[in-house]
């Protein structure tokens, strides 16, 4: 009777925390169609925030200053300033864009947090609110603090039934949520109910935050965890009902207590860590769900470059001799960052196929790479070659065994159930991989008296690794089966009804790019020549996974060459900022920054510097056969400085004026892109690029 008591006395404080962060993750993706993923960092940044003004350690403000500052002027400013400056641009972007700039957040806020309370020399902690004091129920001290986080969950629920149901602001939240054109038409702005919506949701995650920091020390990746936990609750409720929402977070935080309780009698990988990830997959696959993107899906047109083969070809032949170089001219950290890069870019690269060509959102790269290195670590501990063949059959089976289930899942649900995938690996398998768990020696390949044991031999190889495998993408992107990904990606049901089968080509795009991952953390491995969960984890260790798959956005996920630049990126980061001290803050926060950036740039890096270049090129050979307009010609040569600067201040001519016009007669095709250029219409033109259809 009192193991039962007490499982329904932390059971019902959990879910009370649960469900406050929940609420403000259903309400902004709601009214924005934007899940949130820095929802986590918000809370961690917030209780932060309270701890520096309250704690005798800091400011030392008496603690009802100390929440109002936090949770009334703090929290909502946060909430207005990232839907002003970051989401607002997201309305019209792609679906991949639109996940991965709050990623890019979460990485941001993160980061920001350890810059400003750095772990090893702020000892943050936060007493509960009247520590020490307790009432008796039946035998079970509860505390002042477990009924207060009780009694603000059942007062959020309250207002927000009172706000959504008896306010203007509350119809005109539920009438965007419900139609966000109509909702306009009819008098309300929707951008303005997104920053309410927006503000809101960050006092929720702050109240989150200020109620579960005191059960845990203040830590920046173990608090946006617990709150990510709820994301399992807010998909009980498809990220829309309130009350389902409530009701999951009641089921999950029963489940941790109880699986607390009772942990020394069930599997091990059944603990409390990994109870919210088995939960998030399977509401994900049972409960049915609605589109992931709200107000319309948008295709996502991102460019993709189609380099020839002998283009890649060349290209991997310059890798591998800059490869045979690196060791004549580099040493130290900065060599075994690059030889570092190279294994991250591979991992970076299954990321290609994916989701750069198929359409298909992951966040799994890294936990297929500790499966293809506990797989090595297993089959051949002595790192014979012949145990990369396990590591290829293992991948490619555990990767379409992690589609099948997720066949029906597109967008945002997906990208959440390869998240918990990757968490499931994080918290229950390589832990309980004893031999894995304890940083295995991982010896370099060696056959016969071949061996690679020489970082030299080793960096040269894994050049000639990424090469051979982008090559292969590249063929594959421009074959039949590339096509058939693409065709997926830009319409599955279109796909189905010409015949292709969507289900297969899923299954065959996860296999392959979790054999490509697993073949990356293979090399990871060899080259530290050790390895361990930490070094596959989503948000810990010296490469968290979750800012390697941003930086592969950033560098062009649907190009070989922006994923050899985002895994190079990431690890050269933490060098620039070593090299330059004054640079070692913006290097640390730069990953979640460059993931911001996209707001600006979805097409990558790569993308953009491949298209300034060729238009820059374009011009100076224009200029020479005397066609280039006389306006671009000042942007070509010595003064294209300042015929830029001068651009900017005076704008340009336009190509047409009205009285230029033709009545009467037909216009040149001169004029017709002048009219283009002017009143952003087509003229009845087709449109060349068939996604648009």
């Amino acid at each position: 009777m009192d193991s039962l008591l007490t499982i329904v006395v932390f059971g019902l404080t959990a879910a009370a925390i649960y469900a406050v962060a929940a609420s403000g993750l259903v309400l902004t993706f709601t009214t924005s169609g934007i899940f949130n993923f820095a929802h986590g960092a918000i809370a961690m940044f917030c209780a932060y925030v309270y701890w520096q003004l309250s704690s005798p350690d800091a400011w030392g403000l008496p603690v009802p200053v100390a929440l109002v500052l936090t949770l009334v002027v703090f929290a909502p400013l946060m909430g207005l300033f990232i839907d002003r400056v970051l989401m607002r641009g997201l309305t019209e972007a792609p679906p991949t864009i639109r996940l991965v700039v709050p990623i890019g957040l979460l990485v941001a806020l993160i980061q920001l947090a350890s810059i400003i309370w750095p772990p090893n020399e702020v000892i943050a902690n936060l007493p509960e609110f009247f520590r020490g004091k307790s009432i008796d129920v039946a035998g079970i001290a509860v505390t002042y603090h477990q009924i207060i986080t009780m009694a603000v969950a059942v007062a959020v629920a309250g207002t927000l039934r009172v706000v959504l149901y008896n306010t203007r602001i509350g119809v005109a939240m539920r009438g965007v949520v419900d139609d966000r054109e109509l909702a306009a038409l009819n008098g309300s702005n929707p951008q303005t109910v997104s920053t309410i919506a927006w503000a809101l949701g960050c006092v929720l995650a702050g109240v989150a935050g200020v109620l579960v920091a005191p059960i845990l020390r203040l830590d920046q990746i173990q608090l946006t965890f617990l709150v990510i936990n709820a994301y399992a609750a807010a998909m009980v409720g498809r990220l829309k009902s309130l009350p389902l929402t409530a009701l999951g977070a009641l089921i999950l935080g029963l489940s941790r207590e109880t699986v607390r309780m009772y942990d020394a009698n069930l599997p091990d990988w059944i603990n409390v860590d990994s109870v919210p990830v088995i939960m998030l997959f399977i509401v994900l696959l049972v409960v049915p769900q609605q589109k992931a993107e709200l107000f319309g899906g948008r295709a996502d047109k991102t460019r993709m470059p189609k380099p020839t083969i002998t283009e890649a070809l060349l290209a991997s032949v310059g890798l591998v001799l800059v490869a045979i170089l690196i060791p004549m001219v580099m040493e130290g950290n900065v060599f075994n960052a690059i030889g570092s890069g190279f294994a991250i870019a591979l991992i970076a690269l299954s990321l290609v196929p994916l989701t750069g060509i198929a359409g298909q959102i992951s966040l799994a790269p890294f936990a297929f790479a500790g499966i293809g290195a506990m797989t090595m670590h297993l089959v051949s501990p002595g790192g014979s070659p012949l145990g990369l063949l396990a590591v290829v059959v293992v991948c490619a089976v555990v990767g379409a065994v992690v589609a099948l289930p997720t066949l029906k899942l597109r967008g945002l649900y997906l990208a959440l159930a390869t998240m918990a995938f990757a968490l499931f690996c994080e918290k229950a398998i390589y832990p309980n991989v004893e031999s894995f768990h304890a940083s295995p020696n991982f010896p370099r390949f060696a056959v016969g008296g071949l061996s690679l044991a020489g970082d030299g031999a080793y960096l040269t190889f894994m050049a000639v690794v990424f090469s051979a495998c982008g090559v292969g993408v590249t063929h594959l992107r421009r074959g039949p089966f590339g096509r058939r990904l693409q065709a997926m990606k830009d319409s599955p049901a279109g796909s189905a009804t010409i015949g292709l089968d969507v289900a297969r080509l899923k299954v065959q795009a996860f296999a392959l790019s979790a054999v490509i991952a697993g073949i990356g953390g293979v090399l990871l491995a060899q080259w530290r020549t050790q390895a361990g969960p930490s070094q596959y984890a989503l948000l810990e260790g010296a490469v968290p996974a979750l800012p390697t798959v941003l930086m592969a956005v950033v560098g062009g996920i649907a190009a070989v060459s922006g994923a050899f630049l985002g895994g190079m990126l990431i690890v050269m980061f933490p060098i620039i900022g070593e090299t330059y001290p004054f640079l070692k803050n913006l290097m640390i926060i730069a990953p979640g920054l460059a993931g911001i950036s996209l707001v600006a740039n979805p097409d990558g890096a790569v993308s953009q510097v491949v298209q300034r270049v060729t238009g820059e090129l374009e011009r100076r050979r224009q200029k020479r056969l005397g066609t280039l307009d006389i306006d671009d010609r000042q942007a070509v040569g010595p003064g294209a400085l300042s015929a830029r600067l001068r651009a900017l201040i005076v704008p340009p001519r336009s190509a047409v004026l009205p009285e230029e016009i033709p009545i009467g007669r037909g216009a040149t095709a001169e004029q017709l892109a002048g009219l283009d250029g002017e009143l952003g219409l087509n003229w009845g033109r087709c449109d060349a690029d068939p996604r648009s259809a």
